[in-house]
């Protein structure tokens, strides 16, 4: 059943103080009602926008109010996304580590994507949810 309603949402960006701190707060916001949780994963937090669970199920559209997005910004910024990517490097492998070692060098050169870019362009792919920042 899918309702015509639009759903608002609060996300408090002053929450949020790196990426297991994101994840927190998206599971508090969408996830509330759910009896699992959303992983750490890009991939998983680019599927729950689909809609297809957590309090997005069964509304059409939604609009996401992010307070305090400036200092998700800076939570998620260079260092978060630098110890991200080297997160990865260090781990079991199943990455492609030569791509992860060239966004790190952009990283370091100025021209890489933040964890706070990729999350942006993740919801902006997502048409039926409006995204406003505060």
């Amino acid at each position: 059943m899918t309702t015509h309603d639009s759903l608002v949402l609060m996300l408090a960006g002053s929450a949020i103080n790196d990426i297991p701190s994101f994840y927190a707060e998206i599971n508090r916001v969408f996830m509330a009602d759910e009896d699992w949780q959303l992983g750490h994963s890009l991939d998983a937090l680019d599927d729950m926008l689909y809609g297809g669970y957590g309090v997005l199920a069964g509304h059409e559209s939604a609009k996401v109010i992010w307070q305090d997005m400036e200092h998700t910004r800076s939570a998620l910024g260079v260092d978060a996304t630098r110890a991200w990517l080297q997160g990865k490097l260090a781990g079991s492998g199943k990455f492609n580590e030569a791509n992860i070692a060239a966004q790190l060098k952009a990283l370091d050169a100025g021209e890489g994507q933040t964890y706070f870019q990729i999350v942006m362009e993740i919801f902006a792919a997502h048409l039926r949810i409006q995204l406003e920042g505060r």
